[in-house]
């Protein structure tokens, strides 16, 4: 085939997938907080759909944050079971339980590679029987988290891509995706306490990327036990950043 007929195969077929999947025409999961509902298309997360988030450095700190924060979002996102596809033994189910995620609601899978994780979730989502399908990779070519966005619609089950950090350093946001949001996470200091202590974990959301929307950035303090997060008070929502390639 041509390079020109395959280009335009091509676009025909991003066209179809973003026309199939337009935020504001599916079901959506709100975070219950006016400051972000109003800034997401459709009024939340659309529930059939891929969402990546990811730490915003390398840290140890960020990469607990971006997990506890998918985990929330998949304790919220329906009663069942949610098949978590691991890439690393790494996983403290008590810390998933605070932000909400029982660990008899989860379906551990353990994986050797980026591909086995991919193809456990887009299996997962398919079966349409989830609550949730979270994975863990570093790297996902466009053709693979387009897969997994048509698996998400064909189950209507929600898909959340954790994109972690590798050795290489290379920004696990930094390739183009069919995903529909786009989350960076980095630890925010919490507030000060009366006495001595540490206050509740707070947090950098920043929305990299969103079809049909603007991104933006908002404080807000980490998931309690109903897997809630809650505005940062004295936070204000700021336009965050896009994404070079997405």
């Amino acid at each position: 085939m041509p390079a020109e007929a395959r280009i335009a195969a091509l676009r025909s077929e991003i066209a179809s997938l973003e026309t199939s999947a337009r935020p504001g025409e599916r079901p959506c999961l709100p975070f219950e907080i006016e400051a972000m509902d109003r800034r997401l298309a459709g009024g939340g997360l659309a529930v059939p759909a891929l969402h990546e988030v990811a730490g915003a450095s390398p840290g140890p700190g960020d990469d607990a944050a971006a997990t506890l924060f998918a985990a929330s979002i998949a304790a919220r996102a329906g009663g069942g079971i949610v098949l978590w596809a691991l890439s690393r033994r790494d996983l403290f189910a008590p810390g998933l339980a605070l932000a909400g995620l029982e660990p008899s609601r989860i379906l551990y899978a353990e994986c050797r590679r980026d591909e086995e994780v991919l193809a456990v979730m887009e299996e997962g989502l398919r079966h349409g029987g989830l609550a949730a399908a979270v994975g863990e990779a570093g790297r996902a070519a466009m053709a693979a988290t387009r897969r997994l966005q048509l698996a998400a619609e064909e189950g209507g089950t929600m898909a959340l891509m954790l994109r972690r950090w590798r050795r290489s350093g290379d920004d696990p946001l930094g390739l183009p995706s069919a995903a529909v949001t786009r989350w960076r996470i980095a630890c925010a200091p919490s507030a000060p306490l009366p006495v001595p202590g540490v206050g509740r974990a707070r947090w950098t959301l920043a929305l990299a990327r969103q079809r049909g929307g603007e991104p933006f950035q908002l404080d807000v303090e980490a998931p309690d036990e109903k897997a809630r997060v809650a505005l940062a008070p004295g936070a204000a929502d700021r336009a965050a950043p896009a994404l070079r390639a997405a």
